[in-house]
């Protein structure tokens, strides 16, 4: 399937961070351009200002891998989840929607606890508890595990909400640490739930007995 470029000579593209899902830039995108985006897996745009053909990072070294493209369902628009190197932005921001208009917290905080885990592991900090967990090691790291998920289990049983949001909280954070430390990613995860759910697109398709 192909953008309908008998309509516009030019159509917009939307690029995502695959991870985080954050909208990085909007460029537009011609024939051409779509064409050599498919061979080499990397963005390529058409500049309006200056009529020519733009491959995204040439100069900067801030390429954009293609993870996935998506066509709307009038074939001109395209949205394209990328692996961003570097920023997106000229002016070196991350993402070209810096200037805030009507504010909204859209971080995954996920991706972002992981990110401090693994920053904690390569620049540790004075006196912080993610840097004393991994100095203890995979032992301290599972007993802490197990002690928040039976905490987990009676807020749980104690029918306290508030109780049971910290108590998962705390599970999930040391879940991300014990991740951390047995060099296991939210890709990983993500994949493999993915395999157990069968998704395609939208829909959850449910095989076996395993399946969740």
């Amino acid at each position: 399937m192909r953008p309908d470029f008998n309509k516009m000579e030019l159509i917009p593209a939307i690029v995502q961070d695959y991870q985080t899902k954050e909208v990085l830039m909007l460029a537009y995108v011609n024939e051409e351009a779509y064409d050599q985006m498919l061979e080499m897996n990397q963005t390529v745009f058409y500049s309006r200002s200056r009529k020519k053909l733009w491959h995204k990072g040439e100069e900067s070294g801030h390429f954009q891998d293609i993870k996935g493209m998506y066509l709307d369902c009038d074939l001109d628009t395209l949205l394209i989840y990328v692996k961003q190197t570097g920023v997106a932005c000229h002016t070196g921001a991350y993402s070209c929607f810096f200037n805030e208009v009507q504010s909204y917290d859209a971080r995954d905080i996920f991706r972002e606890l992981e990110k401090t885990i693994a920053d904690r592991r390569v620049h540790p900090v004075e006196k912080s508890y993610t840097n004393y967990l991994l100095n203890e090691g995979v032992d301290k790291i599972c007993k802490k595990v197990g002690e928040e998920a039976s905490e987990t289990i009676i807020a749980a049983k104690n029918n306290d909400k508030e109780e049971l949001v910290g108590e998962i909280s705390d599970l999930l954070f040391h879940t991300f640490v014990l991740m951390n430390d047995r060099g296991v990613s939210l890709d990983d995860i993500e994949n493999r739930l993915k395999e157990r759910h069968q998704v395609t697109g939208n829909k959850k398709e449910f095989h076996t007995r395993g399946d969740y």
